[in-house]
């Protein structure tokens, strides 16, 4: 009786959430290596230097940024690749590349992948809508995304065979190329599928579902035994505007932070607020991706001195959770091999919910046939 509540509550998740899962599913695949295509698509960026040229300092590098029209901005990364371009960003929104050498902005290329990968993370996170209307969709993804979890978790218990034999176990670790008729293949192709794919595909939800509420964010930092963050009140409080305080040259700040790091890839430097007292440098000795390989340095703003030397392993253990949460669910923060097993497994994950939802169909279709039987024999003994 347990076993067939269990089979029909998955039965039922699966019809539910089904179409919404394909879609998280097949825009998980298209993402696969999207870091590594944008990195590849940026290599118009990348430009030798003149010999003889010196590169600017990041002072004048952030001065040219904001002599650029309609761009403020905010924070500057350096690359230890000396033909790899200068990056401005204004928040998340926008992008500059410059010469580090002359300070010129290089014309744009077209940002058709750009374009296309940003589009296709808002279809996998909100199905591309705008405004008000992610809230809801966001709902949808949240809710389909925990059904989706309960399916492969029920699956695992579904998976198990009434009769632990050598024939039972192949059928549902191994491919069988002589299944007699689609419902055959379906069925043993739903086994294997979930049964390979079954612990990528639990990682990959459960940090999805951090992503979505709150609860499980909080969970994050509980588990690792600590009280989650408190968020700032967004309540506006007006208070006198502070001076602007003497600033130390961000040349001198950059240098101090690279003797920290012989490593280092990158640096990011988030650009300070006039009156602030601090700035905030990060150190990333890794691919973009991987937390475990980014620290941060915070130094005095106008002596150069430092306040904190915060690398990741020094950081809480809710922290490094949470940092490391939103790099498995892409797989980034194991490196291209990570990524590569996240993008077979939501692969296959578009086969399970393919087979399941075919499996579902027929066993529909019989149920019918099975009714319309009946009725015509009630109806011939009336």
């Amino acid at each position: 009786m347990f076993r067939k509540t269990i089979f029909w509550l998955h039965l039922t998740c699966g019809v539910s959430a089904g179409l919404v899962v394909l879609m998280m599913s097949v825009t998980g695949v298209v993402l696969t290596y999207e870091r590594q295509i944008q990195v590849w698509e940026d290599r118009s960026y990348y430009e030798a230097p003149e010999s003889g040229q010196q590169m600017m300092t990041a002072d004048q590098l952030i001065t040219a940024g904001q002599n650029l029209e309609e761009f403020e901005p905010t924070s500057l990364m350096l690359s230890s690749d000396p033909t790899a371009p200068a990056v401005l960003r204004q928040g998340r929104s926008q992008t500059q590349y410059l010469n580090p050498y002359s300070g010129e902005a290089y014309n744009p290329h077209s940002d058709s992948l750009s374009a296309f990968f940003s589009t296709v993370r808002s279809v996998h996170r909100w199905f591309n809508m705008t405004g008000d209307n992610r809230s809801s969709a966001r709902v949808i993804t949240g809710a389909a995304n925990l059904m989706f979890l309960f399916l492969v978790l029920s699956g695992i218990y579904l998976w198990l065979p009434k009769i632990y034999a050598r024939a039972t176990l192949r059928a549902r670790i191994l491919f069988n190329a002589s299944n007699s008729n689609a419902n055959a293949r379906d069925f043993n192709w739903h086994h294997v599928f979930g049964f390979w794919a079954a612990i990528p595909l639990i990682v990959i939800i459960s940090t999805a579902t951090v992503f979505n509420y709150s609860w499980a964010n909080n969970l994050v930092y509980r588990l690792a035994g600590e009280e989650p963050p408190v968020r700032n009140s967004s309540a506006s409080v007006e208070a006198p505007v502070p001076a602007p305080v003497s600033r130390a040259p961000y040349a001198d700040l950059i240098n101090t932070a690279k003797t920290y790091s012989t490593e280092w890839r990158t640096i990011t430097l988030a650009i300070p607020a006039p009156e602030a007292n601090s700035i905030t440098l990060t150190l990333d000795e890794g691919n973009g991706g991987q937390p475990q390989k980014r620290h941060v340095l915070t130094l005095d703003v106008s002596s150069g001195e430092v306040i904190q030397w915060e690398p990741f392993t020094d950081r809480t253990a809710g922290t490094q959770a949470r940092r490391w949460v939103r790099f498995l669910h892409t797989g980034e923060a194991l490196g291209l091999a990570g990524q590569t097993i996240a993008g077979i497994a939501s692969f296959a994950a578009i086969l399970m919910v393919w087979t399941g939802l075919a499996l579902a169909l027929r066993r529909f279709l019989r149920w019918l046939a099975k009714l319309k039987r009946t009725r015509a024999v009630e109806a011939a003994s009336t």
